[in-house]
């Protein structure tokens, strides 16, 4: 059975931010075409775009260390004495499958769970129907796995559309890994880029007339600059993972394209406020393998009348012709665009042009799902 792929690509033009810091403080940074460029790594986009989703789909899903002390916390306010609800909390890591989940400190498994929300209460629930063996079994300084395995087991392998769709890694419990459907590429400046670093004080406001100076002084790294963003979506597996339910993919599919497009990292925006929209988004549904245009900039755009943005458009629209020229447009059942544009770029190579990005991604959704249906 051959897979079917949505890629979504966009050239955004960001002021100056740090929407991803190193663990310098830093924006985070790559060479490319021996060239520095800014980076945002795929996880911090990955994150907000998941928010986003789950958002809109109402089922949220941790990604977290901190099931037993969340059961813990949830027992004690519902009157449990505190060693017994510590107790039942560690149970819970302990009790998952045959050999249980390890904790690094009390509260803390060693790895991290991605579960839906909703599971807390499960979970919990679990502790109270066993409240009896729990305190029976308190005191024992080996007391092994009170809990029912098998049902712990069940509500830690549960799975919400987001793990659906970006996976998830569980190796302790058999059968709750997921292969996620969704791929977020790091976005990088078209660009020469390197960060710049700001001086900036604070003004203390009770100072009096006569005193001078500030309250605070500091420096901080920013940059500036038109990224590259890529992500595909394995529609095929998308829906083997949601069961074959062609309504769900759509949604969820739906939903991944808004927040790709629509998203930003979060980092420092109160002191930068950087609340830009991609200039240029390119939706292509692709047979047998997905394609990024990050090539498109292995060689840095040069800046056109002033800025990077034109340039980079351009840039985008002649690689996708070279693309499509050595692929002989096979494989794509649809591809179209929508941009900022007003027509002096020549971006026939991006398919159709659309008014919005909801037009652009419904029309690949008509696309690409009736497609999906078939073979799932």
């Amino acid at each position: 059975m051959t897979a079917l792929y949505l890629d979504l690509s966009a050239t955004q033009s960001v002021p100056a931010a740090n929407l991803n810091r190193d663990d310098l403080g830093s924006p985070k940074t790559v060479r490319y075409g021996n060239t520095p460029r800014i980076r945002v790594s795929s996880q911090s986009w990955k994150r907000v775009i998941r928010h986003g989703v789950e958002q809109d789909l109402g089922e949220k899903a941790a990604r977290t260390r901190l099931v037993p002390l969340k059961v813990r916390q949830a027992l004690e306010q519902a009157g449990w004495p505190a060693d017994l609800a510590a107790f039942a909390g560690q149970q819970v890591a302990v009790s998952a499958g045959k050999k249980g989940i390890g904790t690094e400190k009390e509260g803390h498994t060693s790895v991290l769970l991605f579960l839906p929300e909703s599971g807390l209460d499960e979970l919990v629930a679990v502790c109270a129907e066993h409240r009896e063996p729990l305190e029976q079994n308190l005191a024992k300084k080996k007391p092994g796995q009170i809990l029912p395995a098998d049902r712990i087991e069940e509500i830690l392998k549960r799975r919400t559309a987001s793990i659906s769709l970006l996976g998830r890694m569980l190796a302790e419990l058999p059968g709750a890994n997921v292969d996620g459907a969704a791929q977020v590429a790091h976005a990088f400046t078209t660009h020469a880029a390197e960060p710049q670093r700001d001086y900036f004080t604070a003004v203390d406001d009770w100072l009096g007339e006569a005193d001078t100076g500030s309250g605070h002084l500091d420096t901080s790294e920013f940059s500036a600059g038109v990224f590259y963003r890529y992500a595909t979506v394995n529609i095929t597996d998308l829906l083997k993972n949601l069961d074959g339910d062609d309504k769900a993919a759509r949604t969820v599919l739906g939903s991944f394209a808004e927040h790709f497009l629509l998203s930003l990292p979060q980092a420092k925006k109160n002191s930068t406020a950087p609340h830009t929209v991609p200039d240029l988004a390119y939706l292509a549904v692709r047979a047998q393998r997905p394609l990024s245009l990050a090539a498109a900039f292995e060689t840095p755009v040069k800046d056109s009348d002033g800025g990077f943005a034109p340039a980079s458009r351009s840039a985008l629209a002649a690689y996708a012709h070279h693309l499509n020229r050595l692929t002989g447009n096979r494989h794509r059942p649809f591809h179209g665009h929508a941009t900022v544009d007003d027509g002096t770029t020549d971006l026939t190579a991006l398919g159709a042009a659309h008014d919005s990005f909801y037009d652009l991604i419904d029309t690949a959704l008509e696309a690409a799902l009736p497609v999906a249906g078939t073979q799932g």
